[in-house]
């Protein structure tokens, strides 16, 4: 007899809510924190964004004329987990985050079958670019497809009642909104000292990393001027999909 074949699907977790306390654990397992903190947010899931999408893995009949399983709620197995966010300023943009496949699952191709389910996923919806950081699984990506990028600014919860004006102000610069404060007079500043002139600026090195070329200066595969809250390199990339 041959082996059943297996059947990969991807739901959002508030499809499924009979999983939230799996992929709790799934998280907590790979980043800690607390319980608690960790079903707060994934309750947050949601199609206004962001959406936490499980990629479950099934035994499908062998037989193409066998009856299917009956109810959603079937016995699965919980592969992986990915969330996606919405992209201040950048309609047509997601921003990738927590992506996990469970230890006892890896190596497996999970990794990469998640990622395609997850660029299948939002192109259905009508976006056509997603971000992501990374601070050491950059090579990995690369290999999907992406390519390094630059930073930016994700919307952590999105209600669908926000109109398009307010989220532009999230990006609007900072000079717009101090130019309509009064000027308050100061005393004159004295002259500045003569500017002498710089030095002329050295060429900036053309880095290849395994065959892709970083898009900004000193950035590469394996250099990033980046960092994150903790100080820690951060490499920021995307990909068109």
């Amino acid at each position: 007899m041959g082996s059943v074949p297996e059947e990969l699907s991807l739901v959002p977790l508030h499809r499924r809510p009979d999983l939230l306390e799996a992929c709790a654990k799934l998280l907590g397992e790979e980043w800690g924190k607390s319980r608690a903190s960790r079903l707060h947010s994934l309750q947050r899931s949601s199609d206004a964004f962001p959406a936490c999408l499980l990629l479950l893995r099934s035994r499908g009949p062998a037989d193409p004329r066998a009856v299917p399983p009956a109810a959603p709620e079937s016995p699965c197995q919980l592969v992986g987990h990915v969330r996606l966010s919405r992209v201040v300023g950048r309609p047509h943009d997601l921003f990738v985050e927590s992506v996990v496949v469970a230890r006892a699952l890896r190596g497996q191709g999970y990794g990469r079958r998640l990622m395609e389910a997850t660029e299948r996923w939002a192109r259905a919806r009508g976006f056509s670019r997603l971000h992501l950081t990374t601070h050491d699984k950059q090579h990995f990506y690369a290999h999907l497809g992406f390519i390094l990028g630059e930073p930016v600014q994700s919307v952590a919860f999105l209600s669908p009642t926000i109109p398009a004006e307010v989220l532009r102000l999230f990006s609007a610069p900072s000079s717009t909104a101090s130019s309509t404060r009064p000027r308050v007079p100061s005393r004159p500043l004295p002259p500045p000292p003569p500017p002498t002139a710089p030095p002329p600026p050295p060429p900036p090195p053309v880095i290849w990393a395994r065959g892709v070329l970083a898009e900004d200066r000193g950035q590469s595969l394996l250099e990033t001027p980046h960092r994150d809250a903790k100080g820690l390199p951060i490499f920021w990339m995307k990909k068109d999909i």
